[in-house]
């Protein structure tokens, strides 16, 4: 088998992949990405097994939040993408939670005071006001997001270098404060830079499909010529290394 049939091979394996819902299992035996030494995952787990009332926002298919042995008696979600709506609604109804559609940049359709656990994995945006209103006095928002320059390498490759305010966006000092503004009072903040790996071509498509705003005007089409140039450093280099960035923030809303 030739290597232009191997690129095209892969590519088609990639785009016939499907991208719904916040599940990357299918990046199994084609890329790796350190994990963060909190384990969010754990940490949320535990937060929701003492709770009364629980929201989780910008929840993509479900995936997280169905993962918890136990979820609180009131437990909410939001989503904005119509299929991760139908993916997160098919696991965490039989679990007894509402997924609830709502646009990531809306309000939020509860009432002031709702919950007494706020939490968020990878939210395209914080609206911290919002965040403070739902919580009720002695509640606790915890998230963990995407920091400043994550995965930038791939980014760069394809877009070029970015300037210092793109590649700044997103640090967690800025949270923080934005945290502290909506009268929150934050009790932890931690950062990781984390290895990543891309061992074919087949993955990083798939990666640009999912996390679309990594490269916004991404096709196959559009980056071919970088695609292959890609596919063959690969091919004779090994994997694509990159770096994610991510931090972890967790905030409290005042009893009085």
């Amino acid at each position: 088998m030739n290597r232009g049939s191997v690129f095209e091979d892969l590519v088609r394996e990639a785009v016939d992949a499907s991208t719904d819902g916040w599940d990357f299992s299918w990046f199994e035996g084609r890329a790796t990405e350190e994990r963060p030494p909190w384990g969010y995952a754990r940490m949320m787990a535990d937060r929701l097994a003492h709770a009364s009332a629980a929201l989780d926002i910008q929840t993509g298919g479900g995936e997280v939040l169905a993962s918890a042995p136990v979820l609180p008696p009131l437990t909410a979600a939001t989503e904005g993408w119509p299929p991760n709506i139908a993916k997160a609604t098919a696991l965490l109804h039989p679990r007894g939670a509402v997924v609830v559609a709502s646009p990531e940049d809306d309000p939020l359709p509860f009432g002031e005071a709702a919950f007494d656990l706020v939490t968020s994995r990878h939210p395209v945006r914080t609206h911290w006001h919002e965040i403070a209103r739902v919580l009720r006095p002695g509640g606790t928002y915890v998230s963990q997001q995407v920091g400043p320059a994550s995965a930038f390498e791939v980014v760069e490759y394809f877009l070029g270098p970015q300037p210092e305010q793109v590649r700044g966006a997103r640090d967690p000092k800025r949270a923080e404060a934005a945290a502290e503004a909506a009268g929150l009072e934050v009790t932890g903040l931690r950062t990781a830079r984390l290895r990543m790996e891309f061992h074919d071509i087949a993955a990083v498509v798939h990666f640009l499909r999912k996390v679309i705003w990594m490269v916004p005007d991404f096709t196959v089409e559009r980056y071919e010529t970088r695609l292959r140039s890609l596919h063959e450093r690969i091919e004779s280099e090994g994997p694509f290394v990159a770096h994610s960035s991510r931090f972890l923030i967790e905030a409290r809303k005042p009893s009085n």
